[in-house]
C-alpha cells in the first residue's frame, strides 16, 4: 500500500469518527427533551407546583341541590266563610203516608255560615217527587211534588285535613203542592199545608286539595207531622232521605 492509499483511509476513518459522534449528541439531547413537549405542537406545560382542579363525579340517579323538587306550600289557614252544601238523592215515607207514596228522587241545598271550625248554622230547602201509586190504580194515581225549608245547626269533627264528620240538627215547615183536597180524600188533608218538621242528619266529607271543595254521604230522618193520617189509628210519619253532596267553601 503506497502513501497515498494510506492517507486516503485515514480521512475515511476520519469522517466515520465525526457523523458517530454527532449522531450521539443529537439522541442525548432528544432524551433530555420534557414528555409533554413530544405530545402534539403548541402542547401547553404547567409548573411543577401547580394545582388543577378537578370537578367531584355525582353517583347516577343522584339529584344536585339545584335540581332538588320545591317544597309543597303549607295548607291555607282555617278561616270562617260561607259554605253552600247541595244533595242528591231519594226520599222515603214511613207510617201510613208510606203506604200512600213510593220513594221519590230528592233535591237538597243549604246555606250556612261557620261560625267556628266545629260549628255552623244554615238555612235549607229541599224539593221531592212523589205520587199516590201504592193507594191509587192508574188513570187515578197523581203525582205530585213536595217541598220545605227550614234552618238549623251542624256541628263537624274533622279527623284529618282530609277527611271529617258532622252531625246536624234542623227544623222548619213542609207540605205538598197538590189541589185542595186530592190528599184529603186518603185521609191526609194536613200534608197539603204547611205543617212543621224536626229532625237530623248525619254525614262524611271528603275535602279536596282545593279548600273551596268537598264531597260527601249523608242520610237523615224527620218526623213531619203534616203527614200524619187526620183519622183512625195513632199514626208517626217520618220521613227518610239520603244521598250524595257537594259542598262550597266561599
Amino acid at each position: 500500500m503506497d502513501a497515498t492509499t494510506a492517507r486516503g483511509g485515514a480521512r475515511r476513518g476520519a469522517a466515520c469518527a465525526l457523523v458517530i459522534a454527532c449522531l450521539t449528541c443529537a439522541s442525548s439531547a432528544l432524551a433530555d427533551e420534557p414528555a409533554a413537549a413530544t405530545q402534539g405542537e403548541g402542547a401547553a406545560t404547567l409548573p411543577a407546583d401547580a394545582q388543577v382542579n378537578v370537578a367531584p363525579t355525582k353517583p347516577e340517579g343522584e339529584a344536585s341541590p339545584a335540581e332538588a323538587p320545591p317544597e309543597a306550600p303549607p295548607p291555607r289557614p282555617y278561616k270562617k266563610t260561607l259554605v253552600l252544601d247541595s244533595s242528591l238523592g231519594a226520599v222515603a215515607f214511613l207510617g201510613e203516608f208510606g203506604k200512600v207514596a213510593p220513594p221519590g228522587p230528592w233535591l237538597h241545598t243549604q246555606l250556612g255560615y261557620e261560625l267556628f271550625r266545629w260549628l255552623m248554622v244554615f238555612g235549607e230547602g229541599e224539593l221531592a217527587f212523589t205520587d199516590t201509586s201504592r193507594r191509587q190504580d192508574p188513570p187515578k194515581t197523581r203525582v205530585f211534588p213536595f217541598f220545605g225549608f227550614g234552618g238549623g245547626a251542624r256541628f263537624t269533627a274533622r279527623f284529618t285535613e282530609r277527611f271529617g264528620v258532622y252531625l246536624q240538627g234542623s227544623v222548619g215547615l213542609m207540605r205538598a203542592d197538590v189541589n185542595r183536597n186530592a190528599l184529603g180524600i186518603l185521609g191526609f188533608r194536613d200534608a197539603e199545608t204547611f205543617a212543621p218538621y224536626a229532625g237530623g242528619r248525619l254525614g262524611v266529607e271528603w275535602y279536596q286539595i282545593d279548600r273551596h271543595f268537598a264531597l260527601g254521604l249523608n242520610a237523615g230522618v224527620r218526623l213531619a207531622q203534616g203527614f200524619a193520617r187526620a183519622q183512625g189509628a195513632s199514626d208517626t210519619p217520618l220521613v227518610l232521605d239520603g244521598g250524595a253532596s257537594l259542598r262550597y267553601a266561599f
